[in-house]
């Protein structure tokens, strides 16, 4: 049922990387929330940058971010 194993003290890198990780996935939401919902707010020029390439690069960053997310699952449980 429940498994000692998971429990263990994790290294200080392995602690500092985990947090790295979760801190990148944020980072990476959070821009592409910004890019895709304020971009007038950031002066992006919607003659170099239109509305439909601000969602694409959003997208992209989103799928990124799950990517890590799950990568870092699967490390995690790995341990």
């Amino acid at each position: 049922m429940l498994n000692s194993d998971n429990f263990k003290q994790k290294s200080p890198q392995q602690r500092f990387l985990f947090i790295l990780g979760v801190t990148m996935i944020v980072l990476f939401c959070t821009l592409a929330a910004i890019v895709v919902f304020w971009g007038e707010l950031i002066n992006l020029d919607p003659q170099k940058f239109p509305q439909k390439y601000r969602i694409a690069f959003g997208v992209v960053l989103i799928i990124y971010a799950a990517i890590r997310f799950f990568r870092i699952l699967r490390d995690n449980k790995s341990e």
